[in-house]
């Protein structure tokens, strides 16, 4: 047990060093611009903009969690993995009671980062299980 949770450690830190490594070109940012907007206007216009930020640093957090793990795109566990996932936020973004006032991002940085940690460890455990060596019956 003590090895697969040092096994998961090293796993996050690979990714944490990976993530560090990502850069998104101008044309990356000005899409990201774009869709944060298309995202977001729909909350505003239906009159819930507690929801756009949530939903916005939930759909950021999942996507980078995605690019990290890009090497997986091939599995057919990771995308139904990454779909439990988008479902759980769905679901934690629809039951909180988002505040309507400003939230300075120094407060909610560390909960985005805690939840990309989170799903990569989900990624990665989920991999080790699914993964595993197939042991041959003779």
């Amino acid at each position: 047990m003590a090895i697969r949770k040092m096994q998961l450690a090293a796993d996050i830190k690979n990714d944490i060093k990976a993530a560090k490594k990502m850069r998104l070109p101008w044309w990356g940012v000005l899409c990201w611009m774009i869709g944060c907007a298309l995202i977001g206007w729909p909350f505003y216009h239906f009159g819930r903009p507690d929801l756009a930020r949530p939903t916005l640093i939930s759909i950021g957090m999942l996507g980078f969690a995605a690019a990290i793990k890009w090497k997986l795109k091939r599995h057919v566990w990771f995308w139904i993995t990454v779909t439990v996932i988008a479902a759980l936020h769905v679901l934690l973004i629809r039951s909180v009671p988002w505040p309507t006032k400003w939230v300075p991002a120094f407060e909610i940085i560390p909960i985005a980062i805690a939840d990309l940690y989170a799903m990569l460890a989900i990624l990665s455990v989920v991999g080790k299980y699914v993964e595993r060596p197939k042991t041959s019956e003779s």
